[in-house]
């Protein structure tokens, strides 16, 4: 359990910061941007439940949940010593990838299928669960890089793979089932 009697701490005063293992590494270091942008991706799910409501709100607590679970994921290198530690570490597992699909599923069902790219906006809820979307896909792209250059947990990535599609489906929920979709015109403004 976390305790958190003090927040400065003053141990990052110099620019590095301490992982999951206790190991410190420079604050721009490929692991804290993976783990920073799924703390901002949170961050922006927060806005978004301002507007959300019932099931929808539901869902959205559910997977802040799951994003500091990633986190915990991601700041706690080296996989292979996870049988060593004091206390087993938080990794992501199959089962909430899972849930994400069979969600995206149920969302979808209702949904006509799209003729053109939908434009970030439309509700409130869709416009923040598209900025969701976008800082997702940045968060997943690092984690990529993360899992190819110094390795990490591969569930963690196609979470975030996921979470990315169901941020979309979830914002033309949003938006009426997709009723309020805003529409891409192809060189509308020419």
């Amino acid at each position: 359990m976390v305790v958190l009697s003090k927040i400065y701490t003053r141990t990052g005063d110099a620019g590095e910061t301490a992982l999951g293992d206790g190991s410190r590494v420079p604050k721009p270091s490929l692991r804290v941007e993976a783990y920073g942008t799924v703390d901002e991706t949170n961050s922006v799910l927060g806005l978004a439940r301002l507007h959300s409501e019932g099931e929808m709100d539901a869902a959205l607590a559910r997977i802040q949940n799951d994003l500091f679970d990633l986190g915990a994921d991601l700041c706690r290198p080296n996989m292979e010593a996870d049988a060593d530690a004091e206390y087993p570490p938080l990794r992501m597992i199959a089962t909430q990838v899972d849930r994400l699909e069979s969600e995206i599923d149920a969302m979808n069902k209702d949904l006509a299928p799209l003729r053109s790219f939908v434009l970030p906006g439309g509700s409130a809820l869709a416009a923040h669960l598209h900025q969701c979307r976008t800082v997702c896909r940045r968060a997943e792209r690092l984690s990529v890089a993360l899992l190819s250059e110094e390795g990490c947990n591969p569930v963690a990535v196609k979470y975030l793979n996921r979470l990315s599609d169901w941020f979309f489906v979830a914002s033309r929920v949003a938006n009426g089932n997709g009723d309020g979709d805003v529409l891409w015109v192809p060189g509308a403004s020419r």
